[in-house]
């Protein structure tokens, strides 16, 4: 199963920006993290990561995944999940399927703009406040929805 995992503006740094809110782990420890969750059968998954500032830049890997027939998306949008409909749009049309990912719980976020998703209505779930560890869940997620069930 081919996931790509997929990141927008300012999550180029995660383990080392603002840890109070993001946590301290990196990507690197995303391929652990699933296989301590799926055990075996995360062999059979193959992890794609991209990361960009550009919203177009996320646009184009988004048409790309579809393009060479991807399976999933594991997406954090960063600040374009509150703002693109440009990003919501493409994720309509390629109607890939995507977990929307938050490092925090966005919900419990000060700012009300960030309590509002532009792309959730093109995704199969959200998993929010949980880290490093949402990316890993909602790999878990596509796994299950997408080679166990029929």
């Amino acid at each position: 199963m081919e996931l790509v995992v997929i990141n927008g503006p300012n999550l180029g740094f995660l383990g080392q920006r603002q840890p109070e809110i993001y946590g301290t782990e990196g990507m690197d420890a995303l391929p652990g993290l699933v296989e301590r969750l799926l055990g075996e059968d995360a062999g059979r998954i193959r992890l794609t990561l991209f990361q960009s500032n550009s919203e177009g830049a996320l646009i184009d890997r988004l048409e790309e995944a579809w393009k060479i027939k991807s399976d999933g998306i594991v997406l954090n949008a960063g600040a374009y999940t509150h703002t693109s409909l440009a990003l919501a749009d493409c994720l309509a049309w390629t109607g890939l399927p995507c977990v929307e990912v938050h490092l925090s719980n966005v919900h419990a976020r000060q700012s009300a703009m960030r309590h509002t998703s532009l792309i959730a209505r093109h995704c199969i779930g959200a998993i929010a406040g949980f880290g490093i560890m949402s990316y890993a869940l909602a790999v878990q997620a596509l796994w299950q929805r997408l080679a166990v069930q029929p």
